[in-house]
C-alpha cells in the first residue's frame, strides 16, 4: 500500500524543477565596458545598416546592402553578387564557421558571450529592465511584492518597452530586402506587401519571447552550440575559470586575521557577487558548466572584491585548464599570447585566411561580362539551296554592371563561318556581330551561323564576347558546328 501511494505521489510531483527568474546585477569594469561596445557596435550595424547609401548610377538600386530577391541579387557596397556566383556566399558561410571554430578553440564560448545576437538582444533587455524596475535587489522585492497599479506600472512599462524594441528588430529585418526609405513609407501606409507584415510580426513575436521572456533557458536549453563547442576545446583553450586552489576553503564573511590563526587563508569570502552578476544565474564556482557563456562579468565582479579586501586580482579569471594546473601546482603559467598562438589555431586562421584571400582574388579577377551559348536542337542543322550548312544558337550574354555595354559577339575556330543575328539577313553576315546589352539584366541573342559542308561532322568552335567600352573585358563559349553524317 505504501508503495502505491509512493507511485501516486510521484505522479503528482513535478518531475523538473521550475525555473528561476535570473536578475543580473550591473556591475561595471573592463569586460562589462568591452561587452558595452560589443552591443553598441552590433546593435548600430543591424539598425543603421539598410539607411546606409551607395551610388551604383541610374540603372542599380542605391542601397549599400541589399538583397534584392525579385532581382536575384546580393549588393555589399561595391560588391554585386549575382546567384550564379552563390559561391562567394557559400565562402562567407565556410569562413564564419570556421571563424567560430577559432574562436572557441582559442577562447570557449567567447562568441556566446560578446557577439551572438541572442546575447546581445538579452544584454539590450535587461538594461532596460534595470532602468524601468531598478537592479537586481529592486527586481527581486517586486517579484515578491503583491500586485497593484505601481507593480503594473512597472511590469506594462518593461513589457511594452521590451514589444517596441522587438517591433524595431523585426521592422529593420525586411529593410535589408527592399530600398529601406520607400518600404517604410509603404508599411506605415499599410501599403506594403503582406509578406512584409508576417515578416515583422514573426520576427517581433521571438525577438520579445526568445530575447524578453525565455532568456538564459536559449543558451542552456535550447542552443546546440554549448553541445558542439566541447568537441573544439581543449586543455589549451582559454575559458573563465575558478581557481579553487587559491578560494577555497572560503572565508564566509570572517575576519581575514580569525582565518589566518585558524589556518584558513582562501580568498573567496562567499559574497556570492560572482553569481549575482551572472546573466545565466551560474555559479562558477561549481567548475566548467554548460550554463557558462564566458561573458567575463564574474571576474569583474570578483575582481572588485578582492580590490576591497586588499588580495590579487585573478580569483575568478581567463585561463586555461593547462595554466590552471601549472599554478595550482606553484608553477609560472605562459602567458596568453603563448597559449594562443599554438598549431591549432594557426591552422585553423591560416584556412580562414586563404579561403578569404582566394575569395578576394576570385572577386578580384571576376569579369562583369558572362556569356553562353545553347544550340537549337530541332532542327540541329538546315542544307542551304548553296550547299552550306545552318546551325542556329541562342547566345546569352550577361552584362553584370549598372550601364549599358556594347558588345561584339565572334566565331573562333569554325574555317569559312559567318554569322548573323535575327532580323539581318544572310547577305549582312560575317565573323562578328554588334549588339547592345542593358544594364545589368541577361540578354538574347539568335544567331545563325552558316559554314561550308564537307568538315568534320561536328566541329568544335567558340563563340567570344568581348565589350567595346573602355573597361573592356571577355568571355568565350565553346559549343559544337553540327554536320549531316556522310
Amino acid at each position: 500500500m505504501s508503495s502505491l501511494k509512493d507511485l501516486i505521489g510521484l505522479g503528482r510531483s513535478s518531475l523538473y524543477e521550475k525555473r528561476k527568474a535570473v536578475h543580473p546585477k550591473a556591475v561595471d569594469g573592463p569586460f562589462r565596458r568591452l561587452k558595452w561596445a560589443v552591443m553598441a557596435v552590433t546593435l548600430a550595424i543591424y539598425y543603421v545598416t539598410p539607411w546606409l547609401r551607395w551610388d551604383r548610377g541610374p540603372h542599380a538600386p542605391d542601397q549599400a546592402v541589399l538583397v534584392d530577391l525579385a532581382g536575384r541579387r546580393f549588393y555589399m557596397f561595391a560588391i554585386e553578387i549575382w546567384p550564379h556566383e552563390f559561391y562567394y556566399v557559400a565562402g562567407l558561410l565556410i569562413m564564419a564557421g570556421i571563424g567560430l571554430f577559432l574562436v572557441t578553440s582559442a577562447v570557449g564560448r567567447a562568441w556566446c558571450g560578446y557577439a551572438c545576437p541572442q546575447t546581445v538582444w538579452t544584454d539590450l533587455f535587461q538594461h532596460v529592465e534595470r532602468l524601468i524596475e531598478g537592479d537586481r535587489n529592486a527586481q527581486l522585492r517586486l517579484d515578491r511584492a503583491p500586485w497593484s497599479l505601481a507593480k503594473l506600472a512597472r511590469r506594462g512599462g518593461k513589457y511594452g518597452a521590451f514589444l517596441l524594441i522587438s517591433l524595431a528588430t523585426g521592422g529593420a529585418w525586411i529593410f535589408y530586402f527592399a530600398d529601406a526609405p520607400t518600404l517604410a513609407r509603404d508599411f506605415l501606409a499599410g501599403d506594403a506587401a503582406f509578406v512584409a507584415y508576417a515578416t515583422v510580426g514573426v520576427l517581433t513575436a521571438t525577438t520579445f519571447l526568445l530575447g524578453g521572456v525565455m532568456r538564459e533557458q536559449v543558451c542552456i536549453y535550447m542552443c546546440p552550440w554549448p553541445r558542439i563547442q566541447t568537441a573544439m576545446m581543449d586543455e589549451k583553450s582559454l575559458t573563465v575559470t575558478y581557481k579553487r586552489w587559491r578560494g577555497e576553503p572560503r572565508n564566509r564573511g570572517l575576519k581575514r586575521a580569525s582565518l589566518e590563526d585558524l589556518g584558513l587563508t582562501g580568498d573567496c569570502i562567499d559574497c556570492s557577487q560572482c553569481v549575482q552578476v551572472c546573466p545565466t544565474g551560474i555559479d562558477i564556482r561549481e567548475g566548467p558548466q554548460i550554463g557558462c557563456i564566458t561573458c567575463a562579468l564574474c571576474i569583474d565582479a570578483c575582481d572588485k572584491v578582492m580590490a576591497q579586501i586588499g588580495r590579487p586580482r585573478g580569483l575568478i579569471d581567463y585561463a586555461t585548464a593547462e595554466q590552471a594546473a601549472i599554478e595550482q601546482a606553484g608553477g609560472t603559467a605562459p602567458g596568453t599570447l603563448r597559449t594562443l598562438l599554438r598549431p591549432r589555431t594557426l591552422i585553423y586562421f591560416a584556412i580562414w585566411g586563404a579561403i578569404g584571400l582566394a575569395m578576394l582574388f576570385a572577386l578580384g579577377q571576376r569579369t562583369r561580362l558572362d556569356a553562353t551559348a545553347l544550340q537549337d536542337r530541332n532542327p540541329i542543322f538546315v542544307r542551304l539551296a548553296d550547299g552550306h550548312i545552318r546551325n542556329g544558337f541562342t547566345v546569352k550574354i550577361r552584362n553584370m554592371q549598372a550601364r549599358p555595354r556594347e558588345v561584339e559577339v565572334a566565331l573562333v575556330g569554325l574555317p569559312g563561318g559567318r554569322m548573323w543575328m535575327e532580323g539581318m539577313s544572310r547577305e549582312e553576315g560575317s565573323g562578328a556581330v554588334r549588339a547592345q546589352v542593358p544594364a545589368d539584366a541577361l540578354a538574347k541573342l539568335r544567331i545563325f551561323v552558316v559554314a561550308p559542308d564537307g568538315g568534320e561532322e561536328r566541329q568544335a568552335f567558340a563563340f567570344v564576347v568581348r565589350a567595346l567600352d573602355d573597361e573592356g573585358g571577355a568571355d568565350r563559349t565553346d559549343t559544337f558546328f553540327e554536320r549531316p553524317p556522310r
